[in-house]
């Protein structure tokens, strides 16, 4: 599906509200810092903005933002789990202006991280923006994921399969999919007006995954590490242009 101009400014306005949480939040993390206290510094972005979530209530999830620590790939549930130095967390964050979405995530040091980490996380961002790169009309959808795949590979990481970005509009998951990685054929060509949210998840040990109980929190099988970035892009006459920033 490709969006109008009108459209893709309505989905402006979210992502800038996705851009405060985010900046808000980056401000909020600490060690000591519940990710409950977190959920509660986005909610407080969204009701000064006249935002809506769209992650309450989806399909049950029950807060505005995912928290993600450490293996936590994504998912993750706020509560009264406190981060501590030496973790990093990954924060996922939408919202809804005039019925149309934004959605993006970041993960981020918590106090002083080991180098290891600190990679991760820049290797898992640099990866994000060689996918955002790939977006332009006439190339192809798996290209993108061709693109962040290479990066994170090449650094001797690994990208996780079962979860994926997604076209995005009047709903948060639209189809197509958006796979991190090369599937094995180019995919379907890009258009101008069409809006992915492209969100590459990269573990420091294998790619396995494993669904906890609550039906949610997604982790690493191996417990290793994992980073998340993402970011909403409309594809333009003059290429990418990246909607969830301030």
């Amino acid at each position: 599906m490709t969006r109008s101009e009108s459209e893709i400014a309505k989905m402006r306005l979210a992502g800038r509200v996705v851009a405060e949480m985010h900046e808000k939040l980056r401000e909020a993390i600490r060690p000591g810092v519940t990710t409950s206290e977190l959920n509660k510094v986005a909610a407080g972005v969204l009701e000064k903005r006249g935002a809506r979530s769209n992650f309450l209530g989806y399909h049950g999830y029950p807060a505005v933002i995912c928290t993600s620590p450490n293996n936590v790939i994504v998912h993750g549930i706020p509560g009264e789990r406190r981060v501590v130095d030496g973790d990093i967390i990954s924060l996922d964050c939408g919202a809804i202006v005039e019925g149309y979405h934004g959605d993006a995530a970041f993960t981020a040091p918590v106090g002083s991280v080991s180098a290891e980490a600190l990679r991760l996380i820049e290797v898992t961002e640099h990866s994000l923006w060689a996918g955002i790169d790939a977006m332009w009309p006439g190339r192809r959808l798996h290209e993108i994921g061709k693109a962040v795949q290479e990066v994170a590979e090449q650094a001797g990481f690994s990208v996780v399969r079962e979860y994926v970005g997604h076209a995005i509009g009047t709903e948060m998951h639209e189809d197509p999919q958006v796979p991190n990685y090369w599937p094995g054929a180019p995919g379907p060509m890009l258009k101008i007006g069409n809006v992915f949210a492209v969100e590459p998840m990269v573990n420091l040990g294998t790619p396995a995954t494993r669904l906890l109980k609550d039906g949610w929190t997604v982790v690493t099988a191996d417990g290793k590490l994992s980073a998340h970035f993402e970011h909403t892009i409309a594809v333009t006459e003059e290429g990418p242009v990246v909607l969830t920033v301030a």
